[in-house]
Parts: C-alpha cells; structure tokens; sequence
C-alpha cells in the first residue's frame, strides 16, 4: 500500500477514486531515478509562464480561425474547396488534456512510464484541461467547424478519454471524432479522416509528430531541418503546445533506442553542449 497511500497524499484524490490507479501501483517494477523530470513537470504545473504559453497558443489559433472564416478567404481558396465545412486536427495529451499528475506521480514513485499506470490514470477521468483549450475548441465548433481529436491513445482508452473530455467542458465529443490508435502510432491515416469531407484549418499539438509524419523516427539534426522546411506554417496552419515532460524530442535524444533509465542519463548528459 506504499504506493496508493504516496499517490493519495501527492493528488489529494479519494481511495475510491484511485482504486484503479492504486492497483497498477501495487504491481512490481524496477525502482528508477526520474528526478531529471521534476522541473519540466513542476513548470507545468506552478509556473504562469506556462498558462501563459498556452493560453497564447489557443489566442493565435483563435485569429487564425477568424481569419480563415473571413470571406475574403474564402474566394482565395481553389473552387474544390471553398464549399467544404472546415475541421481541425487536434492532439489530446498535453494539448488539451493536462496529465502531470500521473508524470509527477511516476517520478514520486521512482516508476518510469508503463502502460499499466497509464491506463489506470486514464480510467480515473481526472485530467484538467489544457488553459485555453476549451474556450478555443467550443468556439470553432460554434462556428460549424469540426474538431477532430486525434491521438495515441490506445482504443482501449476511448471511452475514459471521451468521459474526461466530457467532464471538462469541451463540446461535440463522439465515438467519431475521437481518433484513438488501434495498431500504428503513425497519425496520417486518422488525420485524413478530418480531410475526408473538411477542409483541415489548422493542426494543434505538443509534438511535431502532430503535425506530420516528416518528423518520425528522425535524427535531432532532421528534425531541425523539417522545422525549417515548415517554419511558415508555424502559428498559422501548425499551432504548437509547450511539453517538456516528455515527446519524441527525449526519443530522438536517445535515437529511439530501448535503452535503461542509466542509459538514458549517459544519453542526456552526452547530449548536452557546452561552452
């Protein structure tokens, strides 16, 4: 119970509440020093620099938005397209959805991610939304656009995930439009989904790979060169959430490695450039 009593005191959530979470927790696991995570997670959290990022990030797409509804923009657009009702692609995890709680309760608990604790945090319904989020999203689908949810979620996840969405506020939520992985990671198929009958405004997320598959499984320095290749589409098409906890950048780090939690620090420290 060590570590169902730790989580309790560290969210402050009833045992009723975190059963789920508390058994995950009483399964063993390799004891890990995850401590190089606590200021990204407490920045999250306590910082207003980061309410502040994110609340720029959705006022941006919001003059996006407006200015794609404008119909000047419109008659600028090819004729195949100036019909279609708009959509927008949007990430879940860190981009409306805030799960710092189950980060901050891994690093607590020495317990590196594993899906066990991740689904057990995804049934508790908990996670708050992202600040701006809501007010965002609920405005566009109020202008007829439709808001696709897509993520790498596990199917398995859909109807907690649906639940949580629900329960923080945001509007139109459906078995339709929240796109979870069945098998592949790779996002293209279900972002085509929204482009099957919309017209894609805008994508929003915490990771590049958000956005497109270019930045996939690609070195640091690729990366690099794909945000050159898109820097236009930045603020405009490409709208970006501030994640520090966690992301493809740490993969690309370790070059996709499965490597240990002592690998990994050897990984970061050699990563680091010095005066």
């Amino acid at each position: 119970m060590k570590f169902a009593n730790s989580f309790m005191l560290f969210v402050g959530l009833c045992a009723a509440s975190c059963s789920a979470f508390t058994a995950a927790a009483q399964q063993p696991a390799q004891k890990a020093d995850l401590d190089y995570q606590v200021a990204a997670v407490i920045y999250m959290q306590k910082s207003a620099e980061y309410r502040a990022l994110a609340y720029q990030a959705y006022n941006i797409a919001r003059l996006r938005l407006d200015a794609d509804l404008d119909k000047k923009n419109v008659k600028r657009l090819p004729k195949h397209q100036r019909k279609l009702p708009r959509s927008i692609v949007v990430d879940i995890d860190e981009t409306v959805l805030d799960n710092s709680p189950a980060q901050a309760f891994g690093i607590r608990n020495g317990r590196p991610f594993n899906q066990k604790d991740w689904y057990a945090w995804g049934e508790m319904r908990k996670a708050k939304a992202i600040p701006g989020a809501v007010e965002f999203l609920n405005y566009a689908v109020g202008k007829g656009v439709k808001v696709f949810y897509v993520s790498n979620r596990d199917e398995v996840q859909k109807t907690a995930t649906i639940d949580n969405l629900r329960s923080v506020g945001f509007a139109d939520i459906s078995v339709d439009n929240v796109l979870l992985r069945a098998s592949d990671s790779n996002k293209d198929e279900r972002r085509s989904v929204a482009g099957d009958k919309h017209r894609v405004v805008m994508l929003i997320g915490d990771n590049l790979d958000d956005f497109s598959s270019a930045f996939e499984r690609r070195s640091i320095a690729d990366r690099f060169a794909e945000v050159e290749k898109t820097r236009s589409d930045l603020g405009n098409r490409f709208i970006m959430l501030p994640n520090a906890m966690y992301g493809t950048w740490e993969n690309a780090v370790y070059e996709y490695g499965r490597l240990t939690e002592a690998q990994k620090a050897e990984g970061r420290a050699a990563a680091l450039e010095l005066p």
